[in-house]
């Protein structure tokens, strides 16, 4: 049974203590349940109204990150308070609360009207009777909110209601704790969401690699299929064609997208290191090692290892790797603890396995371990069709990185389609950044291309190669810009390829939204 104190008859010291026993004992039962934190803090304020006369009893949280409390709870029948204090924010050391959490000190006023400091912004308590604003504190001693309510009658009792209060807030303190760190998890977890969402984004197929040639189609399927599954992974292509491009799009495209992606390029180290960086080393095991290191096998536990350049380890090493594989297991170097992982392995390179193992190079049952899924990825030599579309894409990239707008002309287009690219996309990106340094204005045109140190004239052509317009898998759109490849961009040549009228294909022209090339 609740006991309302009436505002005309003020309790003595003695009745009063009873009061804030039996209110004690409320407390703490709500306290030992398991119920919701907000329901927590309405059902101590309903105590301190009900039982105390304490009335418009409201806990502000601190939010020091960014310099301000909220309203975590409120005591109020008004609907228009509570939908305010949504939107109502106290700067630490603004006013009256933000004044008692950035001191950590009590407040007692004998009138609310004799303290100018004082904001009332939810304009709830009288002016006229006391207030009393006490800190909430964490066991570390850091003020972490602000309890505050007023008494309805003016005695002399003020200083043991404020005693109460402060022991009140000491109980309270490990409830908005609680609310503290639920709120830091929920932002933590935003942070997480959008981070995941970018990450997702950058390595998403249409922002990673482009193309589409029938060839780079039939590389994003293999990528889509294999993603779903742990099998490994061998990615084999040319230096510069994209391969950690695709091990990544691989990896973030998996269910293991939330796991740790390791890359660890096998050439760039020689063998005694290379085992040390792939299984670790204990305390002690060479000149050196003045404590235990995780090696990448660990530290990609749960996620995806990419091995780039899988193709010049050593025969000897690759018994070692051939285990791990096998069985999930290793020992750090200098060790004998058998350490096991949940690993998937995508590993790269640019040799020809097949004919390393039949010259004893390689071993077989490694190539086989490794070579469960292999995704080839073309040269671009062999895709030139793609180079108009992923130049467009290059410059927009380097365009972000000089903080202006590229923009290339046809003539530069069919030079660089006419180059044989060696070192593929790496060596386009290249030339297209010269090329964007070269020029003033941001118009990349062929001469600023020849500048760039690419000449039409002194390279070897690659003749383009000619795509079969019966192909079934071509799409509408390929299949029109493959005519007009081959007809010299010439409407009415590319007409008679594919069987149309002048008027059928300036329409599909149009419709399929080709931009014509001027040659």
């Amino acid at each position: 049974m609740n006991v309302t104190l009436a505002k005309t008859a003020p309790p003595s010291r003695t009745e009063l203590y009873d009061h804030q026993l039996q209110a004690m004992a409320r407390i703490s039962r709500t306290l030992s349940r398991v119920q919701q934190i907000e329901e927590i803090l309405a059902q101590i304020l309903a105590v301190l109204h009900n039982d105390l006369g304490l009335e418009h009893g409201l806990v502000s949280i601190g939010d020091p990150q960014h310099g301000a409390l909220q309203v975590g709870a409120v005591h109020t029948d008004s609907e228009a308070v509570v939908r305010a204090c949504e939107s109502v924010r106290y700067r630490i050391g603004e006013g009256v609360i933000g004044n008692i959490f950035k001191h950590g000190n009590s407040v007692v006023l004998g009138r609310i009207a004799g303290e100018p400091r004082f904001l009332d912004r939810l304009a709830l308590y009288d002016l006229e009777l006391p207030f009393i604003g006490v800190p909430i504190k964490s066991h570390e001693g850091n003020t972490i909110g602000v309890l505050v309510a007023q008494p309805q009658v003016r005695d002399e009792l003020l200083p043991e209601r404020a005693r109460f209060m402060e022991i009140v807030a000491n109980l309270l303190a490990q409830t908005v704790r609680l609310v503290v760190n639920l709120e830091d998890s929920r932002e933590v977890a935003d942070e997480r969401d959008e981070l995941r969402r970018e990450v997702r984004g950058k390595y998403s197929f249409e922002n990673m690699v482009v193309g589409n040639t029938p060839s780079m189609r039939r590389v994003f399927d293999q990528v889509r299929r294999v993603g779903k599954w742990d099998s490994t992974v061998l990615v084999l292509g040319e230096s510069g064609t994209g391969k950690e491009l695709i091990a990544s799009a691989i990896h973030y495209n998996s269910p293991r997208a939330h796991q740790p992606f390791v890359r660890l390029n096998c050439a760039a180290l020689p063998e005694t290191l290379l085992e040390s960086e792939l299984f670790g080393h204990e305390k002690g095991a060479f000149t050196g090692a003045v404590k235990q290191r995780k090696g990448r096998f660990e530290q990609a536990d749960g996620g995806t290892l990419f091995l780039d350049e899988i193709g010049e380890i050593s025969p000897m090493f690759q018994a070692k790797l051939l285990r791990v594989l096998q069985e999930g297991e290793f020992e750090r170097v200098g060790g004998n603890q058998t350490v096991r992982v949940n690993v998937r392995i995508v590993a790269a390179t640019n040799r020809d396995l097949e004919s390393e193992v039949d010259k004893g190079k390689f071993r077989e049952d490694l190539y086989y371990r490794l070579n469960v899924m292999a995704i080839r990825i073309p040269a671009l030599r062999e895709r030139s069709a793609d180079i108009p579309e992923l130049a467009e894409f290059l410059l927009a990239k380097i365009g972000r990185q000089q903080g202006r707008k590229l923009s290339i002309t046809d003539g530069a287009i069919r030079l660089l389609m006419g180059h044989r690219w060696p070192g593929n996309v790496r060596e386009l990106e290249n030339c297209l950044e010269r090329s964007a340094i070269m020029s003033e204005d941001g118009s990349i045109g062929r001469d600023v291309v020849s500048l760039s140190g690419l000449d039409h004239d002194s390279l070897p052509l690659a003749p383009l190669p000619e795509i079969d317009l019966a192909d079934e898998e071509l799409g509408d759109r390929e299949r029109v810009v493959a005519a007009l490849e081959q007809a010299g961009w010439v409407q009415a040549k590319a007409a008679r390829l594919l069987g149309m009228t002048p008027r059928q294909i300036a329409y599909r022209i149009q419709t399929l939204n080709i931009h014509m090339r001027k040659i």
